[in-house]
């Protein structure tokens, strides 16, 4: 793995023993020693948990071109409509290719009219700034800004103690951030996750990353919580149904078969794969994302065929083993004659696995957006 790159904490992630995987190029872990995945994402629904996510990109739009301003440049290229939000909120949103295919799904973060703060995927990153590039006017300026900062996220019932006991802002309304300030270090406390629960995520300086990991360690295991990786952060989001980019959203799978056209901003005079995306949704032909429940002895995974009736009527886009509900879960790709509530088959590898059609989320928690 020496070919990949390192978060700021990296070696913190070593010391502890963690087992490490490549996500989009960078070595991160996957989970720790003492419980693994199932007693992290426990962790994260019961108490609280400490994920590094810094693989995730970070890019700055900012400046004006005459009367355009950062703000509307971006409302111009990708699928929200940035509209529905001002300085200091945050939006899910899409990057998207004429063909309403999805090179990325990230969250903006506005600033001010000339200032627009994104996060994309790791392995995407440079795509979408590229692609931001090449459209942008003279006067607006698209930065890469990768390894500038860290992204830590804490998540779970009792994440609000964890940052209060070192003073960091909590009393925002979920899908907004503030810029704080941490032993004198700027910091971006955003009411964000990938998990469901309460929480937040932290942009600090690349440098000052390291100092604020230790603390929020400190304080996650002070609330009987510990580090999780990302093997945990999968089962968290696939738990709540939350897409991932190049399993459940793709180049080949646009925004309304992923089931997030809710993040399309349908009203707006343009941005990438309006007219394809538009022509998609009014045909009602295409396969539409849906949540499929295991009644049979089997974990889904990726690629898996769906059969109603001996006829294939979809695909596995994600599946696991839920650690809270003690049983495979799965998001797939099906047609639409199937309908929620409908008893369905998963080939998983070459065995037929019983499963009942389902609307995600499959848990429910409360405080997600409190």
């Amino acid at each position: 793995m020496t070919d990949l790159l390192h978060s700021p904490v990296h070696d913190r992630h070593v010391a502890l023993g963690a087992k490490m995987a490549d996500f989009g190029g960078w070595e991160m872990p996957i989970e720790y020693p003492g419980g693994g995945v199932v007693a992290e994402h426990t962790s994260v629904r019961e108490r609280v948990g400490l994920f590094d996510v810094s693989h995730l990109g970070k890019a700055r739009v900012s400046g004006r071109s005459g009367d355009l301003s950062a703000f509307d440049f971006v409302n111009s290229c990708l699928t929200n409509d940035l509209r529905r939000i001002g300085p200091g909120q945050a939006q899910y949103t899409l990057c998207c290719q004429d063909d309403g295919g999805v090179v990325d799904d990230l969250i903006a973060y506005v600033r001010s009219e000339d200032d627009i703060f994104l996060i994309p995927n790791a392995a995407n990153t440079a795509t979408v700034v590229d692609m931001l590039r090449a459209a942008a006017p003279e006067g607006i300026e698209v930065e890469n800004l990768h390894d500038a900062y860290a992204v830590f996220a804490v998540q779970g019932p009792r994440s609000d103690e964890v940052l209060t006991s070192f003073g960091l802002p909590v009393d925002h309304d979920y899908m907004s951030f503030a810029e704080a300030e941490w032993e004198g270090q700027p910091v971006i406390v955003c009411r964000t996750g990938y998990t469901g629960e309460r929480g937040y995520e932290l942009v600090p300086a690349w440098g000052a990353a390291g100092a604020l990991w230790d603390a929020l360690a400190s304080a996650v295991a002070d609330q009987g919580g510990m580090p999780a990786g990302l093997g945990a952060r999968d089962t968290l989001r696939t738990e709540m149904g939350y897409p991932l980019h190049g399993n459940d959203l793709s180049t080949e799978i646009t925004p309304v078969m992923a089931g997030a056209a809710w993040a399309v901003g349908w009203d707006k005079d343009t941005f990438w794969g309006k007219e394809a995306l538009a022509e998609q949704r009014a045909a009602k032909t295409s396969r539409l994302n849906r949540g499929l429940v295991v009644t049979g002895r089997g974990i889904p995974r990726a690629h898996c065929q769906v059969l109603k009736d001996g006829e294939v009527v979809g695909e596995v886009t994600s599946g696991t083993f839920s650690p809270t509900r003690k049983e495979g879960i799965a998001l797939a790709l099906l047609e639409r004659s199937v309908g929620i509530g409908d008893e369905v088959v998963i080939d998983v590898r070459g065995r037929e696995v019983a499963a009942t059609v389902t609307k995600p989320p499959f848990v429910e928690v409360g405080v997600r957006e409190s």
